[in-house]
């Protein structure tokens, strides 16, 4: 130990053998959270790539019935046909007022919008103040 204080020592793990391969020590970092975004990330590119070649997966058919849905309520909306579903966006679509659920929550607490709205303004000047210089300076 050459008399040399403070000493360490110990073991760096550089490689690791699995199964008659070997892997980098990076593997031995990686969380459930890491291999379920690389995972979901696979799916999200088979998903891309099947909807852009026009090849159904299992991973593209939730898409294709989604969007084909949307094509049959704008092609009612524009028409004269209708379904259960059409029905619920053409009666929006007449009278949007009607649908207007947070309105009247909106008009009661109106009043505190101006009070609320100069707040946010000078939370915004004091952040601006207190950088203590400007943009040119």
């Amino acid at each position: 130990m050459l008399n040399i204080s403070p000493f360490t020592y110990g073991m760096e793990v550089i490689q690791v053998y699995d199964q008659g391969n070997c892997f980098s020590s990076e593997v031995l970092d990686i969380t459930d959270d890491v291999l379920l975004e690389h995972f979901l990330t696979g799916v999200q590119n088979v998903a891309a790539l099947s909807l852009q070649i026009g090849f159904p997966t299992l991973a593209s058919v939730p898409h294709v019935l989604i969007n084909n849905y949307k094509n049959v309520l704008a092609i009612s909306v524009a028409t004269d046909y209708t379904f259960e579903a059409a029905e619920k966006v053409k009666a929006y679509l007449a009278d949007p007022s009607a649908f207007a659920v947070a309105a009247p929550v909106a008009a009661a607490s109106g009043s505190d919008a101006p009070a609320a709205a100069e707040k946010a303004e000078e939370a915004a000047e004091e952040s601006d103040d207190d950088m203590g210089f400007g943009l040119f300076d």
